[in-house]
């Protein structure tokens, strides 16, 4: 006679899994991939390139960078909409300006990290050579402020090839952070395209009126407050 035994697990459902692991979707969603209907192919789009960096970045961490990509995008944003309706620089405007401008390298690296490791090398390199742009780009607002530089035009002036170096930089990191994105699948992929293509439309429109800038710079923008918007959402569940 065959005894056997019945070890009754508790089910738990993901919001208690959330809770008593500390996981959220995107943490899970960059170590495993996100969650496929049966049939679907299972298909990182990293190939080895996953694996060499490690693991996901640590729960806590997706509140902050969820705030800061969506609170500096909107600070960022609004301070080229007062530029439109101002027709030149202010203090008020470029102070606006500098806070959205200076978080910008850090929540592009910290959604690099909420993103690991299935975001590779690829989203590494591209972040920090968006971040890096931008750090160059804060001091240009720094400069404005001292001068008392009264539009876009005489900073270009004042910094010259400089500014096209590093907007050269911003346009191929975001393009390749943008495309890591869309392959990594652990944040909604179609932020990854706008975010490839506002780029794009940014570089284009660099020598545009401000309105025509603006416009442009919209692109990007509702890609970052789109992928904040996401990462908030999750550490919260979390939290729930």
């Amino acid at each position: 006679m065959m005894l056997v035994a019945v070890v009754h697990l508790p089910v738990c459902s993901e919001v208690e899994m959330r809770k008593r692991y500390g996981m959220t979707t995107v943490a899970r969603n960059a170590l495993e991939g996100p969650q496929r209907a049966p049939g679907d192919v299972l298909d990182s789009g990293q190939g080895s390139d996953a694996k060499v960096w490690g693991g996901a970045a640590p729960s806590w961490l997706s509140g902050p960078v969820g705030l800061a990509a969506i609170g500096s995008t909107v600070i960022y944003l609004a301070s080229d909409i007062l530029e439109v309706g101002q027709g030149q620089f202010s203090t008020f405007r470029l102070i606006l300006t500098y806070i959205g401008e200076a978080a910008i390298p850090l929540f592009v690296l910290g959604l690099y990290a909420v993103q690991r490791p299935r975001i590779g090398r690829l989203g590494l390199a591209g972040a920090v050579a968006y971040a890096y742009s931008y750090v160059f780009f804060t001091t240009t607002v720094v400069y404005a402020l001292v001068a008392h530089t009264t539009d876009y035009e005489a900073v270009t002036k004042a910094f010259g090839a400089w500014m096209v170096i590093h907007g050269l930089i911003m346009l191929i990191g975001g393009a390749a952070f943008g495309f890591a994105v869309v392959r990594a699948r652990v944040l909604p992929r179609w932020t990854g395209v706008c975010l490839a293509v506002g780029v794009v439309v940014v570089a284009a429109a660099s020598g545009l009126p401000v309105l025509a800038r603006t416009i442009a710079e919209a692109v990007p923008a509702a890609a970052f407050i789109s992928m904040g918007a996401v990462v908030l959402r999750d550490s919260r569940r979390v939290q729930d």
